[in-house]
């Protein structure tokens, strides 16, 4: 579901996560769910290289910007053999991420 048809289906204010309107996001999944929407990102990396790194900066950024949007959570579903030449990137997100699921 792109970042405008939850704006539009759930009437929210995703500014901050789509820099005023600029960014085409589109999540994976979008669970509506006791007045809450759940925003999911699910992806499996194989083998390692700059995208894990470019992936793992992007969501701990949507983490940061949704913070203040009230009743939206973002949740990132990430595994695969790639995330062992990057677990400092992993781990660093993981920081800041309120749902990261990692197998």
């Amino acid at each position: 579901m792109y970042l405008s048809e939850v704006e539009q289906r759930f009437h929210l204010d995703l500014s901050a996560i789509s820099h005023q309107g600029n960014t085409r996001k589109r999540f994976d999944f979008v669970l509506f769910k006791n007045n809450k929407i759940y925003a999911i990102e699910c992806n499996f990396y194989a083998s390692g290289g700059s995208k894990l790194n470019e992936t793992a900066r992007s969501y701990k950024n949507i983490t940061l910007e949704s913070r203040a949007i009230p009743n939206f959570h973002f949740i990132w579903i990430t595994d695969g053999k790639g995330w062992e030449l990057a677990k400092h990137n992993l781990k660093e997100t993981f920081d800041e991420l309120d749902y990261l699921f990692n197998i």
